[in-house]
């Protein structure tokens, strides 16, 4: 049994922006049971913020999610990362411009890469954006956490002018169009 319960678990990593606005995000969906911010996608080992800020290492802001597919499905994960960021704006989010800050999927698995080809082609087809989307599929590369200061930053500073800000109406849309996601329990 408890075989079968750790294969339940998957990871997915997102890169959408500022890893404070993705995090709190993720975290408040049933289903999953850890989000941690870090770099991921870059060409150097073990990178810093003050690097990965420079743009010149490669890395993207991003989060991992392990998540338990029996109660939330890699495709519900996609529609919220879709529904919560730009994914038409190149190297950007809103004020934060650079590398680090561009839109991509770090498939875990082939069927992750797979479901994510599918959902940005009925995104575009639908055409739900105004612009093409930019989002970058890539595989998995190591993922470096980031250092601990940056870890539940909006669950510990909402009160600071960028979450109120920046990651507010992030997490009211959240809750707007998906309260049958959410997390129950506090």
């Amino acid at each position: 049994m408890d075989k079968q319960n750790k294969n339940s678990i998957e990871t997915a990593i997102f890169a959408g922006g500022c890893f404070w606005c993705t995090e709190a995000v993720f975290q408040r969906l049933a289903g999953v049971q850890d989000v941690v911010s870090g770099y991921t996608g870059g060409s150097i080992k073990n990178p810093a913020y003050r690097e990965i800020c420079t743009g010149r290492t490669g890395h993207a802001e991003g989060v991992k999610i392990t998540f338990n597919p029996a109660k939330i499905s890699f495709t519900e994960l996609l529609e919220v990362f879709f529904a919560t960021h730009d994914p038409t704006t190149l190297n950007r989010q809103g004020n934060d411009v650079g590398t680090q800050y561009r839109s991509e999927i770090f498939y875990t698995k082939p069927e992750q890469k797979k479901l994510a080809e599918e959902f940005i082609a009925l995104l575009e087809k639908e055409h739900i954006f105004g612009s093409p989307i930019v989002t970058a599929i890539s595989e998995a590369k190591p993922f470096y956490e980031a250092e601990q200061e940056h870890h539940n930053y909006y669950n510990e500073n909402s009160s600071q002018p960028y979450c109120q800000f920046i990651i507010d109406p992030k997490i009211k849309k959240l809750n707007k169009h998906f309260s049958n996601k959410l997390n129950t329990v506090k």
